[in-house]
């Protein structure tokens, strides 16, 4: 039960009955690890880590080299445990599958080295989470937490046993039969006082061995959330740690093995834990956790026999806590608390006898998944209320101030001047709290809380600039939060929340394809301390904005043959000497003012400082699709509510006009018009909402799919409703008097922006074929 590496480890003194010859180990790294001596001047630190109760762990740091070694207790051990190598083997064998494990690097053998054997692995830097509630995180973060340590159980368990090559890793069928009879033993061995209620359920479990003792996969032995890193600011897994119990059995054992904190006893606190897990709001029920495991596996959700695995989970952990209590009397525990585990056998074996004698229904309804779906937070429903009356009360009534002032400054030198009235719409927005709402870590909303937000300031062109949500600051801003140093964050990051300055994107060139990114010819080149930049860019929008002060630029490093590895995206202030803004690029005649305009920019020999490089060389395809997937969202969501607005005009002017006698809803094809208009709404907000959903629970990368789907399908969908509108409103549609001829211009370029439909298209194609295929060997 040990824990492996964070960004800052949670590490103390090596503890006396654990402590080992260093100069004995670095001379061995030395000459054994390749990159171990890169720094011969450079002293070895070895700290130990604080939690775990099994094999001693320890943070080893050479330098600016960062390491973690297990190794054996000393003392005498009970037979079969603490089996290191294999640890080893079986970390080896995942991480050549590409299955999130930290590297393995080295096995020594040799015990005269630091008195045991050990290996090395290298250190992952992420978050561990120690607290089953996982405190301090928004309950969409929480829910996608478990979700994503849920699916990277079943993506274990799916691997291909034989391709591991770990021949005589286990011995095969009859696992829960040996598992039970060998923890059995083990309990026994290591007794401090006659618990009946361990007896009794030794009995039960031996007497109720599933029918199907036969499964044959990779199993973890102590799968759950603390013995797993997720990446320092999304909620995904990098590493999976902790193998020791690893074996060949019943992948059902490590499924209830992570769910037995759902069913921990309220007389027993938890240690080191917060409040009670079913307590916690975000953390999903166990129901939806083997909902989503029987989906990622392909397998009937309605598990039988869960209530023999839930109960062998607590005896399982209960005989582990009986043998750290038994290493605390023989002074070789790895963890100051290890007294404490003295009082939990007794309760956790009584709770494993009481799940013994319970009936389950595993399986979640469809109705309980499409709930779950479309709920919004409580937070969620406050600020889209709030939103909504801003709208009704001070934006929608400033529309026509705003058209006006446009129209009437078209060829003056204010052209690209926001009018007063959106300053002083700002201020009030800020004032109630309606600012930066698009980025989880500072709103505190999930994406679906946002999306419904979104809709509703898609209903008007310059709403989002008022609450700060607008592109391409908001994509500019997400990337700076996400991947931006401490330095850059201060810099610019913070005068964008607070909307004091604004920025533009440059991505798109003149001469290429842009379609295909890796085109993108744009040169970034290291020159000593700085970079030097030259390229044509154009549609860099927001760059035509007076207060627009910084330029995201992504370009070629060419720091590797990989076409996915030779772009990088860097800081480029607009006051750096060489940028040139030659013209502004029109949509459909309009130059779009309100976003800062579409720019053509050209960099001519553009040196800035080499720390404005963002993440690093090569990182610029890596920081799109964190930036591009939210974005992309972002837009369908606002083109939902565009619809919904573009609907009421051509419901109110078919109602208020004649044609041949008839009121024009009275025809037909207009009568139809209106219905298939209603049912794409709910088409694409319903995928917008899945896309979202996916987003929050699974992280940008797994949602890409509903991603692209959302992206082609909601641009295509309001440009149909848009143009009925304005068929409906005939010539008047075209007009200045109803927002239809701007909505069209912006939804039909929004059709090319961030991706043509095309390329989506394929790339949807591709990952539908692999799913298909995936969902084919699952059934064989």
């Amino acid at each position: 039960m040990e824990s492996g590496a964070t960004d800052q480890p949670e590490t103390i003194e090596v503890l006396p009955q654990h402590k080992f010859d260093c100069k004995s180990l670095e001379a061995y790294l030395n000459q054994h690890l390749p990159g171990f001596g890169a720094d011969p001047g450079a002293a070895l630190t070895v700290t130990q880590y604080r939690s775990g109760q099994s094999n001693p762990t320890f943070y080893l740091q050479k330098g600016f080299q960062a390491y973690v070694l297990r190794k054996k207790p000393p003392g005498t051990l009970l037979p079969k445990a603490h089996k290191i190598d294999r640890e080893f083997r079986v970390q080896k064998a995942l991480f050549s599958t590409g299955f999130p494990v930290p590297k393995p690097l080295l096995y020594c053998s040799d015990v005269s080295v630091i008195g045991t054997e050990f290996y090395v692995m290298e250190h992952v830097r992420g978050r561990i989470f120690r607290d089953f509630t996982i405190p301090g995180v928004s309950q969409a973060e929480r829910s996608a937490i478990y979700v994503a340590m849920t699916e990277t159980l079943a993506r274990l368990h799916s691997l291909d046993r034989q391709s591991l090559q770990l021949e005589g890793y286990g011995i095969g069928a009859g696992y829960c039969k040996r598992q039970v009879s060998v923890w059995t033993k083990q309990y026994q061995a290591t007794a401090h006082q006659d618990i009946p209620a361990m007896e009794q359920l030794s009995e039960w479990l031996m007497k109720n061995l599933p029918d199907n003792d036969n499964e044959e996969n990779l199993i973890h032995g102590d799968f759950r959330l603390d013995n797993i890193i997720f990446h320092p600011k999304e909620s995904r897994v990098i590493a999976v740690l902790d193998w020791e119990l690893s074996t060949i059995g019943h992948p059902l054992s490590d499924l209830a093995h992570l769910s037995l904190f759902y069913f921990w006893p309220r007389t027993l606190p938890m240690i080191n834990q917060g409040s009670h897990i079913q307590e916690n709001i975000g953390v999903p029920a166990v129901e939806e956790l083997i909902s989503i495991y029987c989906h990622c596996r392909g397998i009937n959700p309605n598990l039988p026999n869960w209530n023999f695995f839930l109960a062998f989970s607590y005896f399982k952990l209960a005989g582990i806590a009986q043998g750290v209590y038994n290493r605390y009397l023989l002074g070789n525990n790895s963890s100051e608390d290890s007294f404490l585990f003295a009082n939990i056998v007794q309760p956790l074996a009584e709770t494993g006898l009481q799940l013994s004698r319970r009936t389950f229904n595993t399986a979640l309804t469809q109705v309980d998944t499409t709930r779950h779906l479309l709920v919004q937070s409580r937070k969620g429903q406050e600020v889209l209320a709030k939103v909504k009356h801003f709208m009704k009360q001070h934006i929608m009534p400033a529309e026509k101030e705003v058209h006006e002032y446009y129209v009437r400054n078209e060829n003056s030198a204010d052209v690209w001047k926001q009018p007063s009235v959106i300053d002083k719409l700002k201020e009030m927005a800020k004032a109630e709290g309606l600012w930066n709402l698009f980025l989880p870590a500072v709103s505190g909303l999930s994406q679906v809380d946002y999306a419904l937000i979104a809709e509703e300031t898609g209903k008007c062109h310059f709403a989002p600039n008022v609450f700060n949500c607008q592109a391409p600051d908001s994509g500019n801003m997400e990337v700076l939060h996400l991947y931006g140093s401490e330095k850059q964050k201060k810099q610019w990051l913070e005068p964008l929340f607070q909307g004091d300055i604004a920025s533009a994107f440059c991505m798109t060139e003149p001469d290429i394809a842009s379609s295909d990114a890796t085109n993108i010819e744009c040169a970034i080149q290291r020159d000593g301390d700085s970079y030097i930049i030259n390229g044509k860019k154009w549609w860099s929008s927001g760059a035509g904005n007076p207060k627009c002060k910084l330029a995201i630029v992504l370009g070629r490093t060419e720091t590797t043959v990989s076409r996915h590895r030779q772009h990088s995206m860097i800081l480029v202030p607009m006051d750096t000497p060489g940028i040139q803004v030659i013209r502004p690029l029109s949509v459909f005649g309009y130059l779009d003012q309100l976003h800062g305009g579409h720019m053509e920019i050209h960099f001519n020999q553009v040196r800035v400082p080499a720390t404005n490089l963002i993440l690093g060389e090569g990182k610029g395809f890596e920081i799109s699709q964190g930036r591009l997937g939210p974005g992309r969202i972002h837009h369908c969501m606002r083109a939902v509510g565009m619809a919904e607005r573009a609907l009421q005009i051509m419901c109110e002017r078919s109602a208020q006009r004649e044609a041949f006698k008839r009121k024009l809803y009275e025809h037909e094809v207009v009568a139809h018009w209106i219905a298939e208009s209603r049912i794409a709404i709910e088409e694409i907000r319903l995928l917008t909402l899945k896309a979202a959903h996916k987003i929050d629970t699974l992280g940008s990368a797994k949602a890409r799919k509903e991603i692209a789907m959302i992206k082609v399908a909601a641009p295509q969908a309001v440009c149909k409703i848009v143009d009925r509108t304005i068929q409906v409103c005939g010539g008047a549609g075209v007009s200045q008097d109803y927002p239809l001829a701007s909505m069209y211009a912006f939804i039909r370029a929004l059709r090319l922006a961030d991706g043509p439909d095309e390329v989506h298209l394929s790339a949807i194609a591709k990952m539908e074929l692999r799913d298909q295929a995936k969902t084919l060997t699952a059934r064989m």
